[in-house]
């Protein structure tokens, strides 16, 4: 089982030929009201890769809250664990370019309230997964953390959008998920000189915290590093229409994955897969496949052993 404690949005979306320069006005296509959110958006990448999943999430009172659950409702999501709090649901503005480049804004809303209380005593248990985001306030992920880890459950954080995290706040952290970005921008921030690429890097970094540390490399696949070794996969070759989501789409398919019993190099691959497909469709829950699309496009790629 899967629980996944985290944010909840709505994402108005905006297509334009390239992005806005400070001051600058560009047209853009008409906007579209997609559901999203890095917590409910592993949820549903998780979700549609075959886990069982819980949502620990929260939401305003507006007419928005209905479209933010909408895709997780249909998706089969527990919704159970959806906390109604305050006037607004959190809202990305978001803008995408003809290259597939984005820029988001965040209000959070009620993910600003969120409350680790949701983990309500024996809902998270031995051999569950927990999944957490930065889009919530952090000392409640560090509650939900100790919550789960007390109960034996793995503990996943994604540091998405980074924030500075200090080595303390992992210690009840199994594995950390950041991009290339964000893998360099911790390991400054402990003190670490970042690696000649994101390989180096994760090293590193699972070296100084003692953590699984894996990084999301876009076109490039993934690469991970344990105590022990280092596993690199390809991403899949496609046409990029919008990379919004794809992250979160490697966070979930990663955690069903390993929810299932799989070892790590067999879930960063179909993790890596996923994350590929989420880029060639429009949207972030929209374009998340299903599990059979994953392990379609893994049997027809030779880049994958």
């Amino acid at each position: 089982m899967i629980t996944v404690f985290g944010s909840v949005n709505i994402d108005l979306v905006s297509r334009t030929a390239r992005l806005p320069r400070p001051g600058e006005t560009v047209p853009g296509s008409d906007y579209q009201l997609i559901p999203g959110g890095k917590g409910a958006n592993q949820a549903l990448a998780a979700r549609r890769a075959g886990a069982s999943v819980r949502m620990i999430g929260a939401v305003g009172t507006d007419d928005m809250a209905t479209i933010a659950l909408s895709e997780l409702e249909a998706g089969g999501v527990d919704l159970s664990g959806i906390q109604r709090s305050g006037a607004t649901t959190g809202m990305a503005v978001i803008t995408v370019d003809d290259n597939a480049e984005n820029t988001i804004v965040l209000s959070p809303g009620a993910n600003a309230r969120l409350s680790a209380s949701g983990l309500q005593a024996g809902a998270i248990g031995a051999g569950d997964t927990l999944l957490l985001q930065m889009e919530v306030p952090f000392a409640e992920n560090l509650a939900a953390a100790r919550i789960a880890k007390a109960a034996g459950a793995r503990v996943i954080l994604s540091i998405a959008p980074f924030l500075p995290v200090e080595r303390e706040a992992f210690a009840d952290v199994d594995m950390i998920l950041v991009n290339e970005t964000e893998a360099a921008d911790l390991a400054r921030h402990l003190g670490l000189l970042p690696g000649s690429n994101g390989a180096a890097t994760v090293a590193k970094l699972a070296s100084e915290l003692g953590r699984t540390v894996i990084a999301t490399l876009g076109p490039e696949g993934a690469v991970a590093a344990t105590q022990t070794e280092t596993i690199s996969v390809p991403a899949l070759k496609v046409v990029p229409v919008d990379t919004t989501g794809a992250g979160d789409t490697f966070c979930g398919v990663l955690a069903a994955l390993l929810d299932e019993g799989a070892d790590l190099a067999t879930a960063m691959r179909r993790a890596s897969v996923a994350g590929s497909l989420a880029c060639a469709k429009a949207g972030a829950q929209p374009s998340f496949p299903l599990r059979e699309a994953i392990e379609l496009s893994l049997a027809s790629d030779p880049a994958f052993p």
